[in-house]
């Protein structure tokens, strides 16, 4: 009996192995992501919201996964005014934990790429 025990149970430590991975299964994200994330973030920042989306990102990363299947919910009514490609493709990488992270990074950014110029003339 022991013996029939003993593959069941390595069976079932290497399905539960990997059960709780925080890596992603999409794998790190590409170039195309993040230039993706990175004309997001332009379009955030030059509506002047990036504190308020920064704060929400950073706010919302517990829940990432809810949020990227709420996006998935919320396509047929919002891809008729949006892309539908990158609109599937933010849903995919908001998905990942590093998603929100890079996100944040890339509004971030382009937010200091914004100021660098007015802090030039206020000198």
């Amino acid at each position: 009996m022991s013996k029939t025990r003993r593959p069941r149970l390595q069976k079932l430590r290497e399905r539960w192995r990997h059960a709780f991975a925080l890596e992603s299964p999409y794998g790190p994200l590409t170039d195309e992501d993040l230039a993706l994330l990175d004309q997001l973030a332009e379009k955030v920042v030059a509506r002047r919201m990036a504190m308020p989306a920064i704060l929400f990102l950073q706010s919302m990363r517990p829940l990432s996964g809810i949020g990227s299947q709420a996006m998935v919910f919320l396509a047929p009514f919002l891809t008729p005014l949006l892309n539908t490609e990158k609109y599937n493709r933010i849903a995919e990488i908001m998905d990942r934990r590093e998603g929100i992270t890079a996100m944040a990074d890339a509004i971030e950014a382009a937010e200091a790429k914004r100021k660098m110029p007015e802090e030039g003339t206020t000198s």
